[in-house]
């Protein structure tokens, strides 16, 4: 009798430990589902975990202007110290040709950055997310493709998510030493997912951006429209490219960018 007892409350117990089990399963799913829309391509996100989180960045983005092309090879490595606060390293690779001039190229300016998250509002396969931003640009890189100017920027980032869209914002100001001028800089984009939603992440979103930068002093403003694509193979992986159409541009210079890249989450 007594055997049977503890049988039957040892059968009890596993069913309650399966039922905890299934909880945190459907849980965890349902939050990836949420954020398997992936991150925007040339917009911050205030999203800090997942394909946001620590882990590595490179893209190649390709500039056309009315005096030669540019290719900038970033690498982009941020970490996550805590769930709210982020740090990061941003170190390009420049390649110059101008059309008139020979061809030049060395290491980029290098940049530190910081996040730190102040809200999250959740709810049903959504969510409310902001924080704040702050970079540091030094004069660090080869004067023939570098400006000779250290730069700090602070900025707000925004976003909201659902399992159907995504939309996001950044407004910031930059100031910049050596004389030169101060600049604003706002972004906003909108994602949309075109696969159905399943876990494991497989996805394809198409991305819509509006980026911009007034330069102060000088009265200069240039806007980009920049549609992309993003294709995440897996919650570690995902390769994206978008291209950058300037419909404002005061100084008349850029014809356009394009960008292709990867970003893969390693720890």
């Amino acid at each position: 009798m007594d055997t049977l007892i503890i049988l039957l409350l040892k059968m009890k117990s596993i069913k309650i430990i399966t039922f905890l089990f299934l909880i945190l399963v459907f849980k965890a799913a349902t939050s990836e589902k949420v954020f398997a829309q992936g991150p925007p391509i040339f917009t911050d996100s205030p999203l800090l975990l997942g394909l946001e989180g620590g882990g590595i960045r490179t893209f190649g983005k390709y500039i056309s202007t009315e005096s030669g092309k540019s290719y900038i090879q970033p690498l982009v490595i941020p970490y996550n110290v805590t769930t709210d606060f982020q740090i990061g390293g941003i170190q390009p690779y420049v390649f110059r040709s101008p059309d008139n001039g020979e061809s030049q190229s060395g290491f980029g300016n290098f940049t530190l950055f910081g996040k730190y998250s102040i809200i999250q509002i959740d709810g049903k396969a959504k969510t409310f997310r902001a924080l704040l931003k702050y970079t540091q640009t030094f004069t660090t890189g080869a004067s023939n493709v570098s400006v000779n100017a250290n730069a700090s920027q602070f900025s707000i980032v925004t976003g909201y998510v659902t399992i159907n869209y995504g939309i996001y914002g950044t407004l910031g100001y930059t100031f910049v030493s050596n004389d030169l001028p101060d600049n604003l800089i706002y972004n906003f984009a909108f994602g949309y997912p075109i696969l159905p939603q399943k876990y494991p992440p497989f996805q394809l979103n198409i991305f819509i951006e509006l980026n911009g930068i007034h330069t102060l002093d000088v009265n200069k403003h240039l806007l980009f429209v920049s549609p992309g694509l993003q294709l995440i193979t897996s919650s570690t992986f995902l390769i994206e490219t978008g291209v950058q159409i300037p419909v404002i541009d005061d100084r008349n210079t850029t014809k356009f960018a394009y960008t292709l890249g990867i970003r893969f989450l390693f720890f």
